[in-house]
């Protein structure tokens, strides 16, 4: 019986997480956080019986406690809650895939406690890589990638010499928007840019992936991950979303994984590493798929991406003003509040007023958060 947390039970990462509970019965819950969806928390609650739940406001955990008064489960909320979740006893595995930089703290709970993490939260390396991969090496804990990029590089390199990597080749599906000019994307709306044509996920990461922004931070994260230089890692568009990504060796052999645009094989990998397990659904058929193509990523256009390789080459605090920045900046646009190229233009504005902090601790990346929030407030107003 392998046990499991989860944080972001209701999200998209979080219900297919639990998909994958149902088909194996030696998968067993103990805990699950959430945000703010009670009523899909409590049928959580009630199908999978954890014994610790978590909810981030005091509202929410004090609705869900009256909602599951006849159940034996420890409702907590806010931060500590997720800390003591994270830290707890009893399970083996947090999959942590809440979207944010709220994951950075519970995950280094969770790795000081000795638990393995599958990590679909980007934000975690890509804004302190820099401490977490250190302290998962120390506390021997292994990070397992769920992003079906990372985990597609992760198979590529199983049994592998990782000295003999020539480069990682990152594939992009191109998001809604592949092909346009920036004179065309002016006009584009929220609900153009929620139209992924391949995947589904949440609303903040089809923005995006729209935007190419979500490469960016997948390039930071694929660095920290797999030990290699930003000059190593090539983005490339690939429409088809069949290729997940590859690895190149230094004798040119390249290496990757296909298949089926589904999160739930990089997932149920993580959960059972090293192991693979049979899986319910669609098999990926190469005659039905016929063809596929690739191409270089649009910089110029989609300068989401190239705002985030400058962040990442000049790194310290600048990946966190970057993604603090992208954060704001497609809330804003959700909310119909700026336009859709507005969110790179904010981007660059909090980069070019930064001033970046070479190596910074916990505290200072927090700092560099709200304050980035702030001048975006400020510029707004």
């Amino acid at each position: 019986m392998k046990k499991i947390a989860i944080l972001g039970s209701t999200g998209s990462i979080g219900t297919q997480t639990l998909e994958i509970v149902r088909e194996n019965p030696d998968l067993k819950v103990k805990g699950l956080a959430a945000g703010s969806n009670v009523e899909l928390m409590e049928k959580q609650i009630r199908e999978f019986a954890p014994q610790t739940a978590v909810m981030w406001s005091e509202e929410a955990a004090a609705d869900l406690k009256k909602r599951v008064s006849d159940l034996p489960v420890r409702i907590l909320c806010g931060m500590d809650g997720l800390l003591e979740l994270a830290s707890m006893d009893g399970y083996e595995v947090l999959v942590t895939a809440v979207v944010g930089m709220i994951g950075i703290r519970p995950t280094i709970a969770a790795i000081e406690s000795g638990k393995t993490i599958a990590l679909a939260n980007k934000e975690t390396l890509v804004t302190a890589g820099h401490l977490i991969m250190p302290l998962a090496k120390e506390h021997g804990v292994s990070i397992l990638p769920v992003d079906s990029e990372h985990s597609a590089i992760f198979q590529s390199l199983n049994g592998e010499d990782t000295k003999r990597l020539s480069r990682i080749l990152l594939t992009a599906s191109g998001g809604p928007f592949r092909g346009k000019k920036r004179s065309e994307l002016s006009s584009m709306t929220v609900e153009d840019a929620l139209k992924h044509p391949n995947w589904s996920m949440g609303r903040k990461i089809t923005v995006d992936s729209a935007t190419l922004v979500n490469k960016a931070l997948e390039v930071m994260e694929a660095g920290w991950l797999f030990g290699v230089s930003l000059d190593q890692i090539q983005v490339v568009v690939h429409p088809q979303s069949i290729l997940h990504s590859a690895v190149e060796y230094v004798d040119g052999a390249l290496i990757g994984q296909m298949g089926l645009p589904d999160m739930k094989l990089p997932i149920q990998y993580a959960l059972f590493y090293p192991d693979r397990r049979p899986m319910k659904g669609e098999k990926l058929d190469l005659f039905r798929v016929g063809t596929l193509t690739f191409e270089r990523p649009d910089m110029e256009t989609f300068r989401g991406l190239c705002l985030g390789i400058r962040a990442a080459r000049e790194g310290g605090s600048m990946p966190t003003v970057f993604n603090a920045a992208n954060e704001k900046a497609v809330a804003l646009f959700l909310d119909h509040k700026i336009g859709f190229l507005s969110i790179a233009e904010l981007i660059e504005k909090c980069m070019d007023h930064h001033h970046r902090i070479e190596n910074p601790d916990l505290g200072q990346i927090l700092q560099a958060e709200a304050e980035t929030y702030e001048y975006i407030e400020h510029i707004n107003a």
